[in-house]
């Protein structure tokens, strides 16, 4: 099933109908497939939504407990969201290496937000060792995929914390980012 995550609906018809067969009982095979995976991604989204909209009106509480299953289950999105509630203590207790193992998490993912809140609390030293090189890397990336209202904060940020660096330092965060590639949880 890790095949048909990375593919397009259309290809997914393709590879199921060669892994079932065009059999009438590889027919019935592939509608039922096809109707769990069709089932299985609303509801997926639905929840994130219905932890989002609670994370919107405040209910952090109610939010980290939809939040925390998708996260565990390698949603991107909710496992930024619940980095910044375990980083602020929002619904959940306060704890900074919490929140920097669900940023990291994100991040490696490519969600832009979580790499921007992992570069700040490695700038910091909170939840993980103070780290200006890795701060910086992150910082860099997190500045390239922003969306344009943001890029520009994002941009003054990563510059201030490049000016507390050393030319070679810069040139290994900027290695590091280079070299770095998003990648899917399974």
């Amino acid at each position: 099933m890790e095949i048909l995550d990375k593919c397009s609906w259309a290809l997914r018809r393709v590879v199921l109908r060669r892994m079932c067969g065009s059999t009438r009982r590889g027919r019935w095979v592939l509608l039922m497939i096809g109707l769990v995976l069709a089932l299985a991604a609303p509801a997926h989204a639905q929840s994130l939504g219905r932890g989002l909209s609670a994370f919107q009106r405040q209910d952090y509480v109610t939010a980290s407990r939809i939040l925390i299953p998708l996260a565990e289950r390698g949603n991107a999105a909710a496992q930024s969201h619940l980095g910044f509630l375990f980083e602020t203590g929002r619904g959940v207790p306060q704890n900074y290496t919490e929140a920097a193992m669900w940023y990291r998490r994100a991040a490696e993912q490519g969600d832009s937000r979580a790499q921007y809140s992992l570069g700040l609390l490695y700038d910091r030293g909170q939840g993980v060792p103070q780290d200006i090189v890795e701060a910086s890397k992150w910082l860099n990336l997190s500045t390239a995929a922003a969306p344009p209202r943001v890029r520009e904060a994002r941009a003054r940020i990563r510059d201030v914390v490049t000016t507390k660096m050393t030319r070679g330092e810069i040139a290994q965060a900027r290695l590091r980012a280079l070299e770095w590639a998003p990648s899917r949880e399974h």
